[in-house]
């Protein structure tokens, strides 16, 4: 009897990336007598999208005003550089310039400063003159300048959570794959690889895994994730200084990808990146990766040819540049001439877990599904690193909804 109430817990959390972290921290601390589990299964914590992205504290300029991103972005960037000075963690507020290098980027980049305008963001137009000043070594016509971006490493916070959480009496396992899940009107049963538990509420912040956790429940959905994946190059240490910011281009309004930048990285280093190259295995990094159960999982899904029939233009130029560099290469050198075919040396992949609707749309907001029981995050795009305190207190905010309902 002892032992089966060992294995129940009031709150259990899958996934240990920073979405998932930081909701378990904010659930012990919104029910401190609550039994709350934290199930990962990898052997260590924030080792997918949280470990795999540029390290961006993201202002906000992108998202539509009155929008969960926008929102949660900013109050996000907020919350990270806090919870950062709070327990020592390094960040830097380095700033970014989004560089137009043509008439029609000056035009979108018109857009983007209207847009910053409605978030309330404080950001500055540059002429040219002004971008050579700031930039030496970068090319454009003009430039917006957003100084509140910042640079940190997501890995460290998610270790820094993780600590957190357990120091506060939650329980984290490690190395534990989720088999299945089944919902009674009293509980769900969570099979793992190595042991079987239950909870009371569940809450998914599943990533490339978001929509296999909800077929197991059974959950009508109309989205798939799709795999994209982000292939960066890191620069030669000659050329650490090579900018003082980070330098975004203007990108496509239509795409949810954000271009090739140069990132400013944390430990001082700089890095070219990311394209947007579609991925046959969900948890791809290597540079050859194919998984036979995703991509049977893809072609069986209209969305991903009413997306490929989309967008197929562009897909064609990310894949041709992600074999042939000096097609990747072209992408940077439009800003910024002094990076070479040789400064281009390996870097590891990132894979963005992109929710498609069955009419091949991408989903650019956060998604949520659930049961009586069960609360999903379905879709957590960029920036939900920036983002991941308020969605935390987000999800927490849903799930009272589902406690009091039952």
């Amino acid at each position: 009897m002892l032992e089966e109430q060992n294995q129940h817990f009031d709150i259990a959390v899958i996934g240990a990336g920073i979405v998932g972290l930081s909701t378990a921290w904010q659930l012990l601390q919104r029910y401190p007598k609550y039994r709350i589990l934290l199930i990962e299964k990898e052997s260590e914590v924030g080792l997918h999208q949280t470990g795999h992205n540029s390290g961006v504290i993201h202002a906000g300029v992108y998202y539509a005003p009155g929008s969960l991103k926008a929102d949660f972005c900013q109050r996000g960037a907020k919350a990270t550089k806090a919870f950062c000075l709070q327990h020592d963690i390094e960040f830097d507020e380095c700033g970014k310039l989004l560089v137009a290098t043509n008439a029609l980027e000056h035009e979108r980049m018109e857009a983007l400063y209207l847009r910053c305008q409605e978030n309330n963001l404080e950001v500055h137009k540059l002429d040219q003159a002004q971008l050579k000043e700031r930039e030496p070594n970068i090319k454009g016509v003009s430039a917006l300048f957003v100084p509140s971006t910042g640079i940190v490493n997501y890995r460290k916070i998610c270790q820094k959570l993780a600590e957190l959480f357990t120091k506060a009496g939650g329980e984290l396992r490690l190395g534990c794959q989720v088999m299945n899940l089944e919902e009674t009107h009293e509980r769900v049963a969570i099979t793992l690889s190595n042991d079987v538990v239950h909870t009371s509420y569940l809450v998914s912040c599943g990533g490339l895994m978001a929509d296999r956790l909800t077929k197991m429940l059974n959950i009508p959905t109309d989205f798939q994730i799709i795999p994209f994946r982000g292939e960066y190059y890191k620069l030669p240490a000659k050329h650490n200084q090579i900018v003082n910011h980070l330098i975004y281009p203007i990108p496509d309004p239509d795409l949810p990808f954000l271009g090739v930048h140069l990132t400013r990285m944390i430990d001082g280093s700089v890095t070219v990146g990311p394209n947007a190259v579609q991925g046959w295995k969900r948890e791809g990094y290597g540079r050859i990766n194919i998984n036979v159960r995703d991509i049977i999982d893809m072609v069986r899904f209209p969305g991903f040819w009413k997306l490929l029939m989309n967008h197929w233009r562009t897909g064609l130029v990310e894949t041709k540049n992600s074999w042939y560099k000096p097609g990747y290469l072209a992408q940077v050198q439009k800003y910024c001439d002094l990076v070479e075919l040789d400064d281009l040396q390996p870097y590891p992949a990132g894979i963005r877990a992109q929710a498609v609707m069955n009419d091949g749309s991408l989903v650019h907001d956060f998604l949520f599904a659930q049961s009586t029981r069960t609360l999903h995050v379905c879709n957590a795009p960029s920036p939900a690193a920036t983002s991941a305190f308020p969605i935390g207190a987000y999800i927490i905010d849903k799930l009272d909804e589902q406690i009091t309902s039952v």
